[in-house]
C-alpha cells in the first residue's frame, strides 16, 4: 500500500486539498500500478507558528 505524507501550512480549503488527492492518487496508480484504493494520503496542516526559515518563524515574516 503506498502511503504519501504532505505537510503544508494551513489555509487550503477542502476543494483544494480534495482535488491535490485526486490527483496525486491518479499519479501514483498510474506510476506504480496499484489499485487507487491502497494509495493512502495523510496530510498534516502546519500553523505558521510551527515552522522557521532561516531562524525566523513564518509567523513573523508575514
Amino acid at each position: 500500500m503506498p502511503n504519501v505524507v504532505i505537510d503544508f501550512i494551513e489555509g487550503r480549503s477542502v476543494e483544494q486539498k480534495r482535488e491535490m488527492a485526486k490527483r496525486v492518487t491518479d499519479a501514483i496508480v498510474e506510476t506504480l500500478n496499484c489499485k487507487r484504493e491502497a494509495v493512502q494520503i495523510i496530510m498534516h496542516e502546519i500553523t505558521k507558528d510551527q515552522i522557521a526559515n532561516g531562524g525566523i518563524l513564518r509567523c513573523d515574516k508575514d
